[in-house]
């Protein structure tokens, strides 16, 4: 026999002591047992650290039925996915049909069978189990295939790195910038954890720009800088439409990072809400550390003036909520900067 701690275990709800005492006698040599008397300590133990795997539930309760309950259970999140097993002396169709529809899985009726208990938590068990495994197996490829969109995006954010050495430690900066202006204005760690890993694909479309325009060490010219600005829809374009999540915040940043909150931007001259939040928060990041750092064409500004810069354009070229997270942030985003300037 298995150690008590090994069993699987099992939450039986009526408010007929008896009846417990019937079905816990049936269950207890293979099972551990947890007792409700009432509905709303069913959804108490239900919804515990220490969740019963299956729930025999009486329909038959004061104050809150069996298909209340059951209706509750599967509205909750943590315990939609427990299978509900009716016991009950009812046996009309509509009833039935009624616990069928609250989310129930199956019926006992009363007087109970102990064989017909046995077999049916048997049974409703190994389909639990079942399922529990085939979502592991799915969160577990879900897994593999969004390291692999990650991977895929690292290796051409490396590539672009061979057009221009700077954008290697660019990515590097302002991703983690990124990721501090996010928290900071409350967004799901989820979403978080996607803007981070979207970002540094935002400079990809810098492959298809001639290195006499891109690594020019003066001023662009018109035409040069006409040239230049291509680079959005150029890395919009080699990452491309997806379903992904990932790849799809990786294409609207390579897009949109060079639009302004006042419309003045490009490519497309979007203004304001129409800009992506995403881009929003690349637009920030990526120009405090463009600014912060030597390039061809100029040398590092000190952070307080970049810092004076972003503040002076917040409304213009920045929404002014993410230079007040960026401000709020500063102190965190200055350390980045320390922590990987070589």
């Amino acid at each position: 026999m298995n150690d008590y701690n090994d069993k699987r275990s099992i939450l039986i709800v009526d408010d007929i002591i008896e009846n417990v005492d019937v079905l816990a006698a049936i269950l207890e040599p293979e099972y551990r047992i947890k007792v409700a008397l009432n509905g709303t300590k069913a959804l108490e133990i239900a919804g515990s650290r220490d969740q019963p795997e299956l729930i025999l539930l009486d329909v038959m309760m004061p104050d809150m039925n069996g298909f209340e309950v059951c209706s509750r259970l599967k509205e909750n999140p943590s315990t939609k996915r427990i299978p509900v097993i009716f016991v009950t002396a009812l046996g009309e169709v509509a009833d039935e049909s009624r616990g069928f529809l609250s989310g129930g899985v199956d019926y006992i009726t009363k007087p109970v069978s102990p064989h017909i208990v046995l077999a049916r938590v048997k049974t409703h068990l190994a389909l639990f189990n079942q399922a529990r495994q085939l979502e592991e197996k799915v969160r577990e490829r879900t897994r593999e295939l969004n390291d692999t969109r990650v991977e895929i995006i690292r290796r051409l954010s490396r590539a672009a790195e061979y057009k221009d050495y700077q954008t290697g430690m660019h990515v590097i900066h302002m991703s983690k910038f990124c990721q501090s202006i996010a928290r900071e204005i409350g967004l799901p760690e989820e979403e978080v954890e996607l803007i981070v890993n979207a970002a540094p694909m935002h400079d990809v479309g810098k492959i298809g720009i001639p290195d006499h325009i891109l690594l020019k060490p003066g001023e662009l010219d018109e035409e040069e800088w006409k040239i230049m600005q291509t680079h959005c829809e150029i890395g919009y374009n080699i990452i491309g439409e997806h379903q992904s999540d990932l790849l799809r915040y990786a294409g609207l940043g390579a897009l949109t990072h060079h639009e302004k909150w006042d419309g003045t931007g490009y490519p497309r001259g979007l203004k304001g809400g129409d800009i992506p939040l995403i881009g929003r928060i690349i637009a920030v990041a990526d120009v405090f550390d463009a600014l912060t750092s030597d390039r061809p064409y100029k040398k590092a500004w000190p952070a307080d003036q970049a810092v004076e810069h972003i503040r002076n354009e917040s409304g213009r070229h920045f929404y002014p909520l993410l230079v007040a997270a960026f401000m709020k942030r500063l102190p965190e985003i200055l350390k980045v900067r320390e922590d990987y300037k070589n």
